[in-house]
């Protein structure tokens, strides 16, 4: 079947897709691998915001305690925003964990113990965020900072990260939102962030603001397709359900708080991906790329925001990986090497702003100079379509695309799927190495990158020309077609190249 692709747009592609990214607890951005992998990204991806967990735990140092007397220090919180606005990207402040010295317990998450308990004295805690806003108001400025969204814990529906009941979150939401407001009334705030498959949580959630008159600029959720952990040493596998999953999750706030006054408000999902596990190996596959593929192609339309959970591997919360690969969220593994679903965003920062066709393995798009610009993928169904390698070996999209007036286009087409852009790949048939030396890491440098393919076609009399495309298993593929205008140059004749005379025929210039 040939889909006809029309000239005419139906909209535009839009950036929430790329508005945020994750990472990890924010002191990890002080690493110097960090540092680089953010600015990369910034520059190839276009991420505007980013946030992480742990802005107030204790290796952020924001509460400190000497011969009994008690100082704020916003030392590291300076340089882990000077490192995301260096980088190009503005913080999510997501407030959490509880500071030692205002914990009700020591429950912890993580291997960095992070403190999950609520803040003893509520009064403490507003007047530390107090704090820390006016500090970051006074450093960066309140125009700056308003462009900041402050997200209230991470996660409080599970204990894994919270240690209390719904109502005690819902307490410490209020004092939170009500002392932001009371720093800057313009300053954004919101919640609940909770984990996947919640919505009574969200419900919840959107009748207590709305009841008790508690500020609410934005709502914040997260999305995972896995399912529950299946372990191995240093590791887990998991099934996965449908991309139509994460589409679903992205779009339940929506849904709950339709013709209340919370329907008009942002809706960010501040955490996505297939897994929620930092151990999965699917992270670092084709797969991952082509199973996410039609999630940022369609996001949007769902949410005003979904951050992928995260932008590197410089990441702990399973303690330091063991391996280069190991199945870590990155979009990028150590050293900035890139993974599949690093070229799925790439690809997607080459694409048009106007969309001119969507479908179930495809996203055309056209730039304002009149460029194309196409995303493709195999379609795929999560675990139900059997073990890994069960898609079949190849999927054909033949789409006829409105070119424009022009005798001819070039066709480039980038490629990334089982072989192509895949360091993993080359990285099991190398035997896994855990600490590849500098030989290795050339060899998977020139892996990660996409195959690339280019011709010219010619475009038919109604402007229109016919791309008929073969993807290979788990394959993504970028295809940009540019119409040609041919340039004289007067002389040239590739005939020759080799030095030869024209021939009599052709007549001598």
């Amino acid at each position: 079947m040939t889909i006809t692709v029309p000239a005419t747009p139906t909209g535009s592609l839009g950036h929430a897709w790329r508005e945020c990214v994750g990472t990890g607890r924010a002191n990890l951005s002080l690493r110097h691998d960090f540092v680089v992998s953010a600015a990369l990204a910034h520059d190839v991806i276009g991420f505007r915001h980013i946030r992480g967990h742990g802005l107030f735990s204790d290796d952020m140092g924001v509460l400190r305690e000497s011969g009994g007397v008690r100082r704020y220090g916003f030392t590291y919180l300076d340089q882990v925003c000077d490192t995301y606005l260096g980088a190009g990207m503005r913080p999510v402040l997501e407030l959490g964990f509880t500071p030692g010295l205002l914990a009700s317990g020591t429950q912890t998450v993580f291997w960095w113990k992070g403190n999950i308990t609520p803040p003893r004295d509520l009064g403490e805690w507003t007047g530390l965020v107090t704090a820390a806003l006016r500090h970051l108001i006074a450093r960066y400025g309140a125009a700056e900072v308003r462009g900041w969204p402050v997200e209230v814990w991470n996660e409080p529906n599970l204990a894994t990260f919270w240690d209390a009941d719904q109502a005690t979150y819902f307490r410490l939401y209020d004092a939170t939102a009500r002392a932001v407001k009371a720093v800057d009334a313009a300053l954004t705030v919101g919640g609940p962030a909770t984990a996947p498959d919640a919505p009574e949580w969200v419900r919840a959630f959107g009748e207590h603001v709305l009841a008790d008159d508690v500020p609410c600029d934005i709502i914040t959720t997260h999305a995972y397709a896995s399912g529950p952990a299946q372990h191995i040493p240093f590791g887990v596998y998991q099934t996965l359900r449908p991309p139509s999953h994460l589409l679903e999750q992205f779009a339940l706030p929506r849904g709950l708080y339709a013709g209340t006054p919370l329907a008009g408000l942002p809706h960010w999902v501040t955490e996505f991906n297939t897994s929620y596990r930092p151990d999965n190996p699917i992270h670092d596959t084709a797969y991952n790329a082509c199973y996410l593929a039609p999630v940022l192609a369609g996001g949007g339309a769902a949410a005003d925001a979904f951050s992928y959970w995260t932008l590197c591997d410089v990441f702990e919360e399973e303690n330091i990986p063991t391996a280069l690969f190991h199945g870590g969220f990155g979009l990028l593994a150590r050293h900035q090497l890139r993974k599949p679903t690093w070229h799925l965003y790439a690809f997607m920062a080459r694409l048009g702003d106007e969309v001119l066709a969507r479908g179930e393995d495809h996203l055309v798009t056209r730039h304002a100079d009149g460029r194309l610009g196409l995303l493709a993928w195999q379609p795929l169904g999560g675990s139900a379509e059997g073990p890994y390698g069960s898609a079949p070996a190849s999927h054909r999209l033949r789409l006829r695309l409105p070119v424009g007036a022009c005798p001819r286009a070039a066709i480039v087409r980038h490629r990334v799927n089982e072989h192509a852009g895949n360091a993993w790949t080359l990285w099991r048939e190398l035997g896994r190495p855990a600490s590849p030396d500098s030989r290795t890491m050339e060899l998977l440098y020139d892996a990660a990158e996409p195959a690339v393919e280019h011709r010219a076609a010619d475009v038919d009399a109604d402007g229109t020309l016919l791309l008929d495309l073969t993807l290979e298993r788990h394959e993504i593929t970028l295809v940009e077609v540019v119409p040609v205008v041919p340039t004289h140059h007067e002389g040239l004749d590739d005939t020759r190249l080799l030095g030869h005379e024209p021939s009599d025929d052709e007549g001598r210039r």
